[in-house]
């Protein structure tokens, strides 16, 4: 029968004594567990030695809820992988499969059915690489290319509502952090996490 102990000093309930595993106590482990949950939701704050820390759990959940609320207008019929392929053809300009699929980071095989959704939309149009006869090359079309402006003009519009929402302090801010946000989105390491 386990005998009865109270947790903490000031703590009145009574709790079953905690069983030992070795040199560890199971009270221990489901302290350690808490301790870690509650770091995982207050996030790891990142202090440069000349200034205030940032809440990364913070700054993540926000960026990915913005995003998210952005992406909720009609995506033309594709997915969002789909949509970054073809935002990065027009971009980059004709490019060959190998290099798209480097560049988005996926597999050949996953590229491959991408591509082939991309063609049977109309947005892009595949040619044979003359350089290679192996190889092809991806260029985006025009209705590939108006379909992306509507989709940005979209976005547009829903973010510049809800910054209407701000105050003026506030949209000075948010403009003032902008060049730091560009810097992060570019930052190597970033693509795909």
């Amino acid at each position: 029968m386990a005998t009865l102990v109270p947790a903490f000093p000031t703590d009145t309930r009574v709790r079953p004594a905690p069983r030992r595993l070795g040199k560890v106590s199971t009270e221990s482990v489901v302290t350690a567990r808490q301790d870690e949950a509650r770091q995982d939701e207050a996030g790891p704050d990142v202090a440069g030695s000349d200034g205030p820390a940032v809440d990364v759990t913070r700054l993540r959940v926000a960026l990915a809820r913005l995003a998210r609320r952005l992406r909720k207008h009609e995506l033309a019929g594709l997915t969002p992988t789909q949509l970054a392929a073809l935002a990065t053809v027009e971009r980059s300009g004709p490019m060959r499969l190998g290099d798209l699929a480097a560049a988005e980071g996926i597999a050949p095989s996953t590229l491959t059915r991408l591509v082939t959704a991309l063609e049977d939309s109309g947005y892009v149009r595949r040619y044979a690489d003359p350089s290679d006869a192996r190889a092809s090359t991806l260029a985006i079309t025009p209705r590939g290319h108006d379909m992306l402006e509507r989709l940005r003009t979209e976005s547009n519009l829903v973010l510049a509502a809800s910054l209407r929402l701000l105050t003026p302090a506030q949209r000075a801010a948010l403009a003032e952090a902008l060049p730091v946000l560009e810097q992060l989105a570019e930052a190597p390491g970033m693509r795909g996490a």
